[in-house]
């Protein structure tokens, strides 16, 4: 039984870094597949990817991680994969901040409908700047 623990154990962060080459899409399609973000003194480098109850991160810059330095309170160091982002699957609109703007194409459900971004870096809803976006169905 412990030869197979150990071995689920590895297999596992194999799983953990074939996760990290998923495009945004797949990648927030299967969350549970990334680590969780560790405080401790974990070495990030740009694009890794974490969770935090059951949210998807991608790591913006090279760091040594510390517990006041959460994905939740260091906008400058993660920011949220969102869907409809990138190819990832439609979904609501979210608030995106300066970090992850939606980008021209990036579509989302918003009030009900369905919209596609116009503009890179929109982090503005469709009520707000109409402009920035196309309804699409």
């Amino acid at each position: 039984m412990d030869n197979i623990i150990e071995r689920a154990r590895v297999l596992r962060g194999t799983i953990e870094e074939m996760a990290q080459n998923l495009e945004d899409g797949k990648a927030l399609e299967n969350a549970e597949l990334f680590p969780t973000w560790n405080p401790d003194g974990c070495e990030y480098k740009p694009g890794d990817r974490v969770r935090v109850d059951g949210t998807l991160y991608k790591v913006l810059q090279a760091h040594t991680s510390q517990p006041t330095w959460n994905p939740g309170a260091a906008a400058a160091l993660f920011a949220e994969v969102l869907p409809g982002q990138g190819g990832t699957e439609i979904g609501e609109w979210v608030q995106p901040d300066s970090t992850n703007p939606y980008m021209e194409g990036d579509r989302v459900i918003f009030n009900g409908s369905t919209y596609e971004s116009l503009i890179d870096n929109n982090v503005w809803s469709p009520a707000d700047y109409p402009a920035g976006w196309e309804k699409v169905d």
